[in-house]
């Protein structure tokens, strides 16, 4: 275990002006820092191609972002706003809680939350849709909805009548064209309350490029969760609890990352699904019947001497002992200064928040380059967070 690692040693001075609050017009005209060997290029995003090893392989997180946002109006004119966090029942699996017809409970946050009486149903009448809402657990926070037409999905509800989750760090109002512009080109599977970042930075043009100069793309996916949001609070970093994410990934997936040259993941999220990956194969090693599940402990207890190989071809054996075409799980892997990487040898991803468990992970990938990394951003102009500009980052060596 990694037993102390400093916070205020992983933060730096990020001037408001420098946080990108609206994305670009042309989403691939973004600023590329490229970092190799400890040499640092400027480029531009559209340039990608020219930066990634021969015969990549890209793993892009397709989440989609739900409209997680609902705000409901009393009579009395007080305003309760609800941000979706988790489904609770029919199922836990944000998927599946999304395609459910008629009813969910979800835990939220919950603004003006006192202002609820335990008994008050909310009701919003738009878009040909009503959305009720009734507190049903106030110290869970979790909440009831039911709607009508009934033959609606949750997912087609919420689009109708939630707005898109901005994070809170840009403070400002959600404009018509986040819609867009905080979601990915291919964006696929509803359930994310935050968009992975890295691949905003993509067009169709882009990946028709990566096609064309023969490296490969994968899509796997990991529903961020308001977690990424999370400061890291404490002095040591080692006691911060991890945030859960569920995760999905193919057997496609897995086989490409058995055979891939080089593995680049798009984004920290992809990243962190990629590690998790090697994880659960230790697991499978240990216990062949564990389900998919990663605590943020997991990478600095379980035996680590297992290759990459091994680790993957368990966890293809488990598909292929229940029969199944994907794997459904969740992870809290907490990657910190200290973590060895088993899986990805090319993080693109953009910058990130002083002080977060994001820039830990950067700082695990890259070393104490992170430092000079930052520097050399804010020196040269660029664009911070999540509309903010992108870079191209290669592991360190061993």
């Amino acid at each position: 275990m990694i037993e102390k690692i400093l916070i205020k040693d992983f933060t730096y001075e990020l001037p408001a002006e420098r946080i990108a609050l609206h994305a670009l017009a042309n989403r691939d005209q973004s600023r590329l820092l490229v970092y190799r060997n400890g040499n640092i290029e400027h480029d531009r995003f559209t340039n990608l191609t020219n930066f990634l090893p021969s015969n990549s392989t890209l793993f892009f997180n397709d989440t989609k972002v739900i409209p997680a946002r609902l705000i409901f109006q009393k009579e009395t004119g007080a305003r309760i706003e609800l941000f979706l966090l988790n489904p609770v029942a029919p199922t836990t699996l944000v998927q599946l809680a999304m395609e459910t017809k008629g009813m969910v409970q979800w835990q939220c946050a919950i603004g003006n939350l006192k202002r609820w009486p335990d008994w008050l149903i909310l009701t919003m009448n738009l878009a040909g849709v009503t959305l009720n809402a009734i507190l049903i657990d106030r110290e869970q926070r979790i909440v009831e909805f039911s709607w009508h037409p009934e033959s609606k999905t949750f997912a087609e509800v919420i689009t109708r009548v939630g707005s898109i989750p901005l994070p809170p760090y840009l403070n400002r109002k959600v404009e018509p064209s986040d819609s867009n512009s905080y979601q990915t080109v291919y964006s696929t599977h509803e359930g994310a309350v935050a968009a992975p970042t890295a691949g905003l930075h993509f067009t169709k043009t882009i990946l028709e490029q990566l096609k064309t100069n023969g490296h490969a793309t994968q899509f796997l996916t990991l529903h961020v969760s308001a977690g990424t949001f999370q400061p890291v609070k404490v002095e040591n970093a080692t006691d911060h609890i991890m945030h859960r994410e569920q995760v999905v990934i193919t057997k496609e997936n897995l086989e490409s990352m058995l055979s891939a040259k080089t593995v680049v993941a798009v984004g920290t999220t992809s990243l962190r699904t990629l590690e998790s990956l090697y994880w659960y194969g230790v697991k499978l090693m240990e216990h062949p019947n564990s389900e998919f599940s990663i605590t943020q402990h997991d990478a600095y207890t379980l035996p680590a001497h297992h290759t990459k190989e091994e680790a993957l071809t368990q966890v293809l054996k488990k598909l292929k002992k229940d029969s199944m075409n994907h794997l459904m799980g969740e992870t809290a892997i907490y990657i910190m200064p200290g973590y060895a990487f088993r899986m990805t040898d090319v993080l693109i991803t953009n910058f990130h928040q002083p002080a977060s468990t994001l820039l830990l992970l950067i700082a695990a990938f890259v070393g104490p380059d992170w430092k000079m990394i930052y520097q050399q951003a804010l020196e040269h102009g660029y664009r911070f967070l999540s509309y903010g500009d992108s870079s191209l980052l290669f592991g360190k060596k061993e």
